[in-house]
């Protein structure tokens, strides 16, 4: 797994760490006993303060999603996948989709914009 930071997003560093775990984890790209990058591998990766990969690492912990083994290193612990072996055909079918819509000259500012109005609109739908 290979982390970035988002200077620009206004949410804290350890946030975005988390939340790219958890990403990972619901996608299927993270699975139960991968290991996570040691808190130096990631130091070195992103240039970030070890403490702040420390505390991310120990809210994944707390959610009961990854798990330290002395010596050993940072361990998934369960996965978020629900539907593991659907995702790689929606995952291709949103890839087209993403190609149909930068052809008709949508950059990804209005493609995330389409997405999260069909993902509110889908909400308000659902009995």
């Amino acid at each position: 797994m290979r982390f970035r930071l988002d200077r620009r997003s206004g949410l804290p560093p350890y946030r975005q760490l988390v939340g790219q775990v958890r990403h990972a984890l619901r996608l299927g790209v993270l699975c139960p006993g991968d290991q996570l990058p040691t808190v130096r591998e990631v130091v070195r990766q992103i240039t970030i303060n070890p403490n702040t990969v420390h505390r991310a690492y120990r809210e994944l912990e707390q959610q009961g999603l990854i798990e330290g083994r002395p010596g050993s290193g940072t361990f998934v612990k369960r996965s978020l996948s629900a539907v593991p072996e659907e995702q790689p055909m929606l995952r291709r079918r949103l890839g087209e989709w993403i190609d149909a819509a930068r052809q008709v000259g949508l950059g990804d500012e209005a493609i995330e914009a389409l997405v999260a109005d069909a993902l509110h609109t889908s909400e308000e739908e659902e009995p």
